[in-house]
């Protein structure tokens, strides 16, 4: 679903394509409400046709809008308007952690006070009982004031009590191989714990390994 510019969702305007993966698109969009800007990831078809998919979406939304944290980007609420059904979160500026990297090594100093604010992050999620699954440095984001933010904690949610596969297949983080269940790629594999992708139970060490 490709959006244009000036669309109207609730009382969004989509301003730009940010990106886009098989999980669905984000936007840069306004909120003319509230005359600020944010970001709007639009949930695929695939998850908003499935009725039971989308109530177990709009649960673990409503979970992860109660992480309150300086380094979570945080998620404002939900939206459905013209059979489009869309998460809208914090619109962060700045780069994210892997082209940072990209550009060369990142001085000791520098990557201690971004390492700190991504374990702060993490901790804060842990203590609510949320596992991110995919943390990975495209899911870093440092503004120009060198603030970290995590990002994309999508439909990331308690993971006591499901296998990784169970939980990730449900995840607009995790990713089909060939279009098949049975080929479901669980987060991204350069991150992935152990359990994570032998599809066993996972908890915050996943996130812990991913972290390391």
């Amino acid at each position: 679903m490709d959006l244009a510019p000036g669309t109207p969702l609730g009382p969004f305007r989509i301003v730009a394509l940010v990106g886009a993966g098989g999980m669905g698109e984000v936007y840069r969009a306004r909120d003319t409400k509230l005359d600020r800007d944010v970001a709007i990831k639009v949930i695929p078809a695939t998850l908003s046709g499935d009725p039971g998919r989308l109530a177990r979406f709009e649960r673990e939304a409503k979970l992860l809008a109660s992480l309150n944290h300086p380094h979570i980007a945080q998620v404002h609420g939900l939206e459905e308007a013209n059979g489009i059904h869309a998460l809208v979160m914090e619109l962060v500026d700045g780069e994210d952690l892997s082209i940072r990297i990209a550009r060369g090594p990142i001085p000791f100093n520098e990557a201690v006070i971004v390492a700190r604010q991504i374990a702060d992050a993490l901790d804060a999620a842990h203590e609510k009982g949320i596992v991110h699954r995919d943390l990975k440095p495209a899911n870093v984001m440092i503004t120009p004031d060198g603030v970290v933010k995590v990002l994309d904690f999508g439909l990331a949610k308690p993971a006591f009590g499901e296998t990784g596969a169970e939980a990730l297949t449900n995840s607009p983080t995790a990713f089909d191989v060939g279009g098949t269940r049975e080929g479901v790629l669980l987060g991204t594999a350069a991150y992935m714990s152990p359990e994570q992708a032998r599809g066993r139970m996972v908890d915050k060490r996943t996130d812990i390994w991913a972290f390391g």
